[in-house]
């Protein structure tokens, strides 16, 4: 910590610096509560996603235990071929949003294959896409996570050393300062004292 000047002008310019510290802060910490929120809806969101993937899986299994005849081949019967992406800043942080995802299914023989295949490839379509906009949501969960911290620390920094610390020197000179007044104070008083006895 560099050394502070022990008079006016740092006195002035240590309180202009206290007061813009004091204005800014409340806006930070403004800033971290409403990525917080993003934070508990990308949470939210994820959840909502993991559970709609169970929810299929758990439908195709009850509803299409014909999965396991051997005989009927379906590897790699649906495909993610691409995905468009953009970003969004969201106080700061910029975030992925998925525009579209694109499936692409193998052509099969709609008479070659059982009835079944048509809504298997459907909840295959469903789950792929939930799949993604799954890995998605949670890279904007980590990213909202490190804004979070990085805002954190920040408020923290002004908050418990800078403030304090500016309060601190201003304290320190305007002590220093009343010294000097009070010994300038007293060193008159004396000389005047000295000029009457010497008279």
């Amino acid at each position: 910590m560099a050394r502070v000047s022990l008079n006016k002008a740092t006195l002035t310019s240590q309180t202009k610096q206290l007061k813009a510290y004091e204005e800014f802060l409340p806006s930070l910490d403004l800033k971290r509560r409403q990525l917080i929120a993003e934070q508990r809806k990308a949470r939210r969101a994820l959840a909502e996603m993991q559970d709609a993937v169970s929810e299929i899986e758990k439908s195709v299994r009850t509803g299409l235990p014909m999965l396991s005849n051997y005989r009927i081949d379906l590897t790699a019967i649906a495909r993610v071929s691409g995905v468009d992406l953009t970003e969004e800043n969201v106080l700061g942080a910029r975030l992925p949003v998925i525009r579209a995802v694109h499936v692409e299914v193998r052509p099969y023989g709609l008479l070659a294959k059982p009835h079944w295949v048509d809504r298997l490839v459907d909840h295959l379509r469903k789950a792929l896409e939930l799949r993604v906009t799954q890995q998605v949501a949670a890279r904007r969960l980590s990213l909202l996570d490190e804004a979070v911290k990085t805002v954190t620390q920040r408020v923290n920094l002004f908050d418990k050393v800078l403030i304090p610390r500016t309060r601190q020197n201003i304290r320190k000179i305007r002590i220093y300062l009343s010294d000097g007044e009070r010994a300038g104070v007293v060193r008159a008083k004396l000389a005047k004292a000295k000029k009457r006895i010497v008279v």
